[in-house]
């Protein structure tokens, strides 16, 4: 390991050290009751409510009145108990149990029957149970999401409330927020630790008794929002999923300033002008995000919530050299590819070893596809979804372009991170009239195989055809290690509506789209396998589908090249077609 990954370790264990002090911190504060009492404060008042991004669902909401908690993928019935007295099925129900974001479909009461003192009921509950402390509930990343959601939510909560409940909500949330004022700096590092300093700044915002910390308040946040947003607009932990997460915060967090008559920080406006475009960069046509680094199913209603915010309403940018990723567009026809690093080792957990990874769409249907990550049961897929063989990419001798440093520690406090990967990728684009072209290779194979993978795409300006090419170069010297093993597949993840059929030659495959579409997939010289595969990052979870696979040797075979065409397109409606049936202009 190198002397900066060594250091990196001795960071990591540093702040893992730290978070047990604060967790030791917090139990103090049960105990003690001199140090509880400077966690309370007096005279503080909710000023304003700021706007929630997400929306409410009267379904949800009924069956939360029932008792009946769905989240994260599992369902606990609470039978006439409190949600918060019920043991959690998995770590991540409890932490979306503890997180209220799930408070916010309560808004939608009187639409699904539901009493308004609910919401109120729920909250007194966790503050009589857990509110003085609690293991999970206290953590700086879940105690962040909850001043947060309590915030955005005030007026559900406080309506028709009695003075004994106001000042009792209000005692918690101070606490709360002091407490997290503590600890947000050992939040784990990313999303969390700025959602962290978000909240602090909300609070400072919207209660009266916090103004006095918004100084510092906005002087961490715009820190934090310059180190964790890229110059071109994308997330240093590189998960195109960070930039949604964070944007339902930051723009009603810019309103809430100016309804306080403040001028926001440039920082954070200069943050939101840059994450807009990107939210277009990584979007195929049919909406949703490609499935880059732990990105999973996309939340399009919150999207699309989000892009009204988009007054520029800009092209996409082409060449996100900063977050590692490459577009190319032409007509109707996508291509978004991975080009970059992996991220710091703090910021890893999410990190994926798909580099030259890339994925294709045409018109509103994605034909190649990553798997993905699901939205719920993450723990059951996350070994598989982050490795190269999930990716539509090159897999050489069956392992990862990236190495995963997976100890107790490491994981319980941060998961499993990224300990080694490419360290240097090349990147070159070219354009004219005819094609674009991206041009990019990684070393990440370069020290156990000593080979450089170099891929090659070419868009053509029509958008009907896409050239690729995969050459194994020698890391070292002029040719591949002899004694080394240079087995290599390439791959190429189909999505679960594409139908294939193999071609009589064996060199290439049919590629039938639900749009009445049809593709070929041609590999001049080689054979194509067609191979199970698993689509992660659908909406209704996991779903089975197939890849297109090459299997080769890089010292018989260093130059692999192969072809998506479209052949057969729908044919626009006509007069004389009869009504509710679609032409198709069969391939000839």
């Amino acid at each position: 390991m190198s002397g900066v990954a060594i250091a990196d370790r001795g960071r990591l264990i540093w702040f893992a050290m730290r978070r047990g002090l604060a967790h030791v911190a917090g139990r103090l504060v049960v105990l003690r009751p001199l140090a509880a009492l400077r966690l309370t404060g007096r005279g503080e008042r909710i000023a304003i409510a700021p706007q929630s991004l997400r929306t409410a669902d009267p379904t949800r909401a009924s069956e939360i009145y029932a008792g009946r908690f769905a989240l994260a993928g599992k369902i606990v019935v609470c039978d006439g108990r409190s949600p918060f007295e019920m043991e959690p099925p998995s770590a991540d129900w409890a932490a979306s149990l503890l997180g209220f974001r799930w408070l916010r479909h309560l808004r939608s009461a009187e639409t699904a029957g539901v009493p308004r003192g609910s919401a109120r009921a729920l909250v007194e509950d966790w503050i009589a149970l857990q509110g003085g402390w609690h293991p999970v509930a206290w953590r700086p990343e879940i105690l962040a999401r909850r001043v947060i959601s309590w915030l955005t939510q005030a007026s559900l909560i406080l309506a028709d409330a009695d003075m004994r409940f106001y000042r009792r909500f209000l005692r918690s949330l101070t606490r709360q927020v002091r407490f997290l004022r503590w600890t947000a700096a050992d939040a784990q590092d990313g999303v969390p630790r700025l959602q962290a300093h978000i909240a602090i700044t909300y609070a400072a915002l919207c209660m009266t008794g916090q103004a006095r910390h918004l100084r510092r308040a906005v002087r961490r946040l715009s820190a934090e929002l310059d180190r964790q947003i890229l110059a071109d607009g994308g997330h240093v932990g590189r998960n195109p999923g960070a930039l949604i997460e964070l944007l339902a915060d930051l723009l009603p967090l810019a309103q809430a300033f100016t309804a306080c008559n403040i001028a926001p920080p440039p920082a954070l406006l200069n943050a939101i002008d840059r994450m807009m475009p990107m939210l277009r960069f990584f979007r195929h046509a049919d909406k949703t995000f490609a499935l880059f680094n732990g990105m999973g199913p996309t939340a399009q209603d919150l999207l699309a919530t989000i892009l009204a915010y988009d007054d520029a309403r800009g092209a996409p940018v082409a060449n996100a050299t900063h977050s590692g990723y490459q577009r190319i567009e032409a007509r109707q026809t996508v291509v978004l590819m991975d080009t970059g690093t992996p991220p710091p080792l703090s910021l890893s957990a999410d990190a994926h070893a798909g580099c030259l990874a890339f994925e294709l769409s045409s018109r509103q249907q994605r034909i190649v596809v990553n798997c993905g990550l699901p939205a719920t049961g993450k723990g059951n897929w996350r070994h598989l979804a982050r490795s190269t063989a999930a990716h539509s990419t090159v897999t050489f001798n069956q392992t990862s372009s990236c190495v995963f440093h997976d100890t107790r520690l490491m994981r319980r406090v941060f998961g499993t991170l990224v300990a080694d990967g490419p360290r240097r990728v090349v990147i070159a684009r070219d354009a004219d009239d005819h094609a674009e072209q991206v041009r990019a290779s990684h070393d990440g194979y370069a020290d156990r195989f000593g080979v450089i993978h170099q891929r090659t795409v070419t868009l053509s300006a029509d958008g009907r055809r896409l050239e690729g090419e995969d050459i194994f170069l020698p890391a070292r010297g002029e040719a591949l290690p002899p004694k080394l093993p240079d087995e290599f597949a390439v791959r190429f993840h189909l999505h679960p509506a594409i139908r294939a059929t193999r071609v009589q030659d064996g060199h290439g495959v049919m590629l039938t789209l639900p749009t009445k579409e049809v593709w070929s997939f041609q590999s001049h010289e080689d054979r194509v396998d067609i191979e199970e595969s698993v689509f992660l990052g659908g909406r209704t979870g996991p779903l089975r589908t197939i890849q297109l696979v090459i299997h080769g040797r890089a010292r018989k075979a260093p130059r692999i090249e192969w072809t998506f065409a479209l052949t057969a397109e729908p044919a626009p409606a006509t007069a004389s077609a009869r009504p509710g049936r679609e032409q198709t202009t069969l391939p000839r």
